[in-house]
């Protein structure tokens, strides 16, 4: 993925919450706020000078200042647009103003300069600020790193030239410089700037920490295991900057129509200006009422309706973990009628945990006896049932013994060595083979059982024969049955659960999460081609995933999602938008967030017609002074603005939340899902 490179304007940084750093344009930063203020300073000492009677000379150059200052900008733009045979509306502003002016209404054409160059700068500065709620974890990455050196010493040099393979020292309190493992130390990592975690996270050798995380009160040594380029800050920034060079469809489709539409304007300006003429109207009564026609027809407001409130709603979103690629992304997933979701990783956590411990009867073991038995043998490997064992063992406070005459054998197991007697821990079909004791026969049926369940049984022995049973299972995520239910509200339609997991794994799963349509053991292409089976029969499939075997289904679908913390770089990249924090009461929250925009960009429409309507009427039915016009006109502008910066607020997404988790279910549908 290729470096995002960013401007970098003046601003204000500050801590915000979790001790992230905050930016925030200054308005004085961009150019646009800086010419519209030079050309409304102007314009506030030429008005009096001419109200006063003043001589011309003294205001009239000002007044062709402030057509300099705040008109060049656009004039040029606009004339751009031109030579690409595009007829830009800003030009047919300025063509206005400049047609103001020759008719001797100077102030009148100036005022419209000067209200339009106000409403650019408003309209840069919500850009500009939109981008800053999601841009600021560029803040979060520091300047420079300490660097090991071959031969020991250490050296401070600049993040972006540290390479995979480098060796860097966190001290406290620092920002960790990059993506990478720790190999060294101990130490709690802050990393509710990019993971969510409430609190901070103990980080030992063999944990992965990324760039911008906070170290907390020890010191560590990481390696560097991704460039800069492909660390996470540097993954959210590209798509960002990606997402805000793309249009949604209705912004497309606006901008086709007002192409035909200003050159429908221009003809019909030059009606209003002709026909009052050829009745015996004067020359300047005719050329005001057509350049004030020109005015308020022009469809700034209807082209600003749309991509506002979309950037609005991609940052609110960001915010809160879920990253949206692209303004198309967050109009589509308001249209999903239809959902299907992985297990692993997705509606489950993807780690294995001890769920069961069953000694054997007649073993004279309690559960902790034989969970610390299990996890004294199982320490020394690396096999994630060993670690999942060794976690349920530290979790409940069990002592890890130290064993002797470690062994392991692949597919089969672990032995060692513990106060005498030899423990053997592992898979029971391997362990139990050739075990025709009654003894066996009763831990086969009790392993035979937990596997019924959907568990991983693993045998424990000791000196040959069976004293116990532990469950492994992923555990699934605490907002999987609540955001399934979400979902399916939104929806109106039972999600499908794609899974290349066992189906009794997958049964059981399915019924802790609510979930009827369950469809096991499938190839990435299976699942790929039971969204386009959806798709096919009329649904708009929303796909969430984290594997490398999901990926071909997430780019089948409508929109697909992955689940970012621990999901496949494929996965990522194939996706449409990903849930950072992992959180999967994100999804139902932005399709919630998405069909909330899409309402106010309808509101925004409709204020803008209006305002279009009622205008034009009044200028062609009676007399609509310019002033009164340009404030009518650039007034829709600035309300459309505003309003759909209304989904940069927290109450936004709170809403959104609710909307999702209190959604009244549609009506069914013959073809559901649930069929």
């Amino acid at each position: 993925m290729p470096t995002a490179v960013l401007p970098r304007p003046s601003r204000t940084a500050h801590a915000g919450a979790g001790g992230a750093p905050r930016r925030r344009t200054r308005v004085l930063a961009l150019t646009e706020a800086r010419w519209a203020g030079a050309a409304l300073a102007l314009f506030l000492v030429a008005l009096p000078l001419e109200l006063t009677g003043a001589p011309a000379w003294a205001w009239g150059p000002l007044y062709a200042l402030v057509y300099a200052a705040g008109g060049w900008e656009p004039a040029l733009s606009g004339l751009r647009e031109l030579r690409g045979k595009v007829l830009d509306v800003d030009l047919l502003m300025i063509v206005a103003a400049l047609g103001a002016a020759s008719i001797g209404q100077v102030m009148d054409g100036a005022l419209l300069i000067v209200i339009f160059a106000t409403s650019g700068a408003l309209e840069a500065l919500a850009t500009a600020r939109t981008q800053d709620a999601v841009r600021g974890l560029l803040d979060l990455a520091p300047a420079t790193a300490s660097l090991l050196t071959a031969g020991g010493g250490e050296e401070t040099v600049a993040t972006e030239d540290l390479v995979v393979g480098d060796i860097i020292r966190i001290r406290p309190g620092e920002r960790v410089g990059a993506d990478g493992r720790v190999i060294g130390g101990a130490s709690d990592v802050d990393q509710a700037t990019i993971t969510g975690e409430p609190l901070p996270a103990p980080k030992e050798p063999g944990d992965e920490v990324f760039a911008g995380t906070l170290n907390g009160t020890g010191t560590l040594r990481v390696a560097v295991e991704r460039d800069a380029s492909e660390s996470v800050i540097a993954r959210i920034v590209a798509m960002t900057e990606e997402a805000s060079r793309t249009k949604a469809p209705t912004q497309l489709f606006i901008e086709k129509v007002e192409q035909r539409y200003s050159l429908g304007m221009v003809a019909a300006t030059l009606a209003v200006f002709l026909v009052p003429l050829a009745f015996g109207d004067d020359v300047t009564g005719s050329l005001l009422r057509a350049m004030t026609f020109m005015i308020v027809a022009s469809p700034c407001a209807v082209v600003l309706a749309t991509m506002p409130p979309l950037l609005s709603a991609m940052a609110n979103a960001g915010r809160h973990g879920v990253l949206v690629k692209s303004a198309v992304v967050m109009e589509r997933l308001g249209q999903t009628d239809a959902v299907a979701l992985d297990k692993t990783g997705t509606l489950t956590e993807g780690t294995p945990r001890v769920t069961d411990v069953r000694p054997l009867p007649g073993t004279g073991l309690p559960e902790e006896a034989l969970l610390a038995l299990a996890a004294s043998v199982e320490h020394p490997s690396e096999h994630p049932l060993a670690r999942a064992v060794v976690s349920a063992a530290q979790e409940r406070g069990q002592t890890v013994s130290p064993v002797s005459d470690f062994a392991s054998a692949p597919g089969t197991g672990v032995t060692a060595t513990l106060e005498g007697h030899r423990i053997a821990v592992g898979s029971p079909a391997r362990l139990l083979r050739e075990d025709t004791t009654p003894a066996g026969a009763v831990a086969a049926a009790v392993a035979s059982a937990l596997e019924e369940t959907g568990r991983t049984a693993v045998l424990v022995l000791r000196d040959g024969l069976p004293v116990g049973v532990l469950g492994v299972a992923d555990r699934i995520r605490q907002d999987a049955a609540a955001s399934v239910a979400s979902l399916a509200r939104l929806t109106g339609g039972s999600p499908m659960l794609l899974t290349g997991d066992n189906s009794r794994a997958a049964a059981r799963l399915a019924s802790e999460a609510g979930i009827t349509d369950v469809r096991a053991e499938l190839l990435p292409e299976d699942k790929a081609a039971a969204v386009r089976a959806q798709e096919q029969a009329g649904h708009r499939v929303l796909v969430v995933g984290d594997g490398v075997n999901d990926a071909p289904a997430l780019a089948a679908a409508h929109v697909g999602v992955a689940m970012g913390r621990a999901g496949s770089d494929l996965a990522v990249e194939t996706a449409d938008a990903i849930v950072i924090r992992d959180e999967l009461a994100g999804v139902p929250a932005v399709v919630a967030l998405s069909r909330a925009t899409r309402r106010l960009v309808v509101q925004n429409l409709a204020v803008a017609g209006l305002f279009i309507t009622a205008l034009v009427v009044w200028d062609l039915v009676g007399r609509l002074p310019l002033p009164l016009g340009v404030l009518g006109h650039e007034g829709s502008t600035v309300i459309v603005g505003l309003n759909g910066l209304r989904l940069l607020r927290e109450s936004a997404w709170q809403r959104a939340t609710g909307q999702a988790a209190n959604a009244s279910p549609p009506n069914p549908r013959p073809d559901s899902l649930s069929g």
